[in-house]
C-alpha cells in the first residue's frame, strides 16, 4: 500500500486547527489504497495551538506532531516536516485553509497520470488578498525569474505534492536558509502545474505581514542569484566613467574658461554624494552575501525539536 503524509506548518493557528483536521480526515476517506497521515509542525506558537495538536494526536495515531523549542519560521517548519517524512508522497499545505485539502486526490491523480515527481499548484484566483499583495507577488516572481538561474513557476506557493524521489533529493540539500519552493524547482525531475482558485483565509490573521514578506524575498534572492553582485560591478563601472567624463569637462572648462566649475562647491558635493552612494550600495550588497556565508559557516541547525508525538523511534 502506498503512503501519503500531509505536512502542515502551524504558528498561532488555534482558530483553524480543528476545521483543517476535520476536512483533511474527510479527504483521507476518499483516498483508496493510500495510507494517509498528517504531520503538524508547531512552530513555537504562543496560543493554544500546541495543546490542541497534542490533544488531536492523543486521539488519532495517524496524526504526528513536531513541537519546536521556539518560533523558527515557516520554511524551517516545512523543512522539519519533509525531513521527518517517510511516506511515498507528501503534500505541503498551510493550516489556514486558503489552499483546500479537498484538492489532494486530484493532485495525486495528476501526478500519476503525468508520471511526474512534483505537482505544483498555480493560483488562478487569490480570494481575500489585497491589490497590493497581489501586485507585490507578481513583481517578486518577475524579478526572481530575471535574476535566478532557474525559471520559477509564477503565482505559486509552497502548496504542492512531491514524491519519494523529490523528498530524498530535498533532504540531501544542506543549506540553512531554505527557500523551499525554489529548491524544489531547482532539484529538477518532471514537475507539472495544477491550477486552482485560492480561498480566503478561514479564520485568524495572516502570518506574512509586509516585513516578513520582504525578508522572505531577500532570502530567496540571495540564495538563488549572484546577479546582485554584478550590480556592484555595473555601478562601479558607471561611476568610473562618469568620474572620467566629469574630470575631462572640468579640465577643459578650466582651459577655455567656459565654466566656473573649478571654483564652485555644488558640483563637488554632488560628485561626493554620488560616489559615496555607489560605494555604500555595493558594500551593502556584498555585506548581505557575507551575512549568508556567516550563517552557513556557523552550521547551526535550522530548527530545534522540543517534542515529537506518534513518531516511531
Amino acid at each position: 500500500m502506498q503512503t501519503l503524509s500531509v505536512i502542515v506548518p502551524c504558528y498561532n493557528e488555534e482558530a483553524v486547527i480543528q476545521e483543517f483536521y476535520k476536512r483533511t480526515k474527510d479527504v483521507f476517506l476518499s483516498l483508496k489504497g493510500i495510507d494517509s497521515s498528517i504531520i503538524f509542525i508547531n512552530d513555537g506558537s504562543k496560543d493554544d495551538t500546541k495543546y490542541m495538536l497534542s490533544f488531536i494526536a492523543a486521539q488519532d495515531p495517524k496524526v504526528k506532531v513536531i513541537h519546536f523549542s521556539r518560533n523558527f519560521g515557516h520554511q524551517p517548519a516545512v523543512t522539519a516536516g519533509i525531513n521527518n517524512c517517510d511516506s511515498d508522497y507528501a503534500v505541503i499545505i498551510d493550516a489556514d485553509l486558503q489552499d483546500p485539502p479537498e484538492l489532494i486526490p486530484d493532485m495525486i491523480e495528476t501526478l500519476k497520470k503525468e508520471e511526474a515527481s512534483v505537482v505544483y499548484c498555480i493560483r488562478k484566483e487569490r480570494k481575500g488578498e489585497t491589490f497590493f499583495k497581489k501586485l507585490t507577488a507578481k513583481l517578486f516572481y518577475k524579478t526572481m525569474n530575471n535574476l535566478s538561474e532557474v525559471e520559477f513557476p509564477r503565482d505559486t506557493g509552497d502548496f504542492r505534492l512531491i514524491d519519494r524521489k523529490a523528498i530524498t533529493a530535498f533532504n540531501s540539500l544542506k543549506e540553512k536558509g531554505k527557500y523551499i519552493r525554489g529548491l524544489i524547482t531547482w532539484i529538477g525531475f518532471k514537475q507539472v502545474p495544477f491550477y486552482y482558485s485560492r480561498d480566503a483565509r478561514f479564520a485568524g490573521e495572516t502570518k506574512y505581514p509586509l516585513k516578513k514578506m520582504l525578508s522572505f524575498a531577500k532570502r530567496a534572492m540571495l540564495y538563488f542569484s549572484k546577479k546582485p553582485l554584478m550590480l556592484s560591478v555595473s555601478l562601479g563601472t558607471a561611476a568610473f566613467v562618469i568620474g572620467i567624463v566629469y574630470g575631462l569637462w572640468v579640465w577643459l572648462s578650466y582651459l577655455f574658461g567656459f565654466s566656473d566649475a573649478v571654483t564652485g562647491w555644488a558640483s563637488t558635493v554632488i560628485i561626493i554624494i554620488f560616489f559615496g552612494g555607489v560605494q555604500l550600495l555595493t558594500i551593502g550588497v556584498l555585506g548581505q552575501y557575507i551575512g549568508v556565508l556567516f550563517d552557513e559557516v556557523k552550521n547551526r541547525p535550522e530548527y530545534i525539536v522540543d517534542e515529537k508525538i506518534n513518531f516511531e523511534e
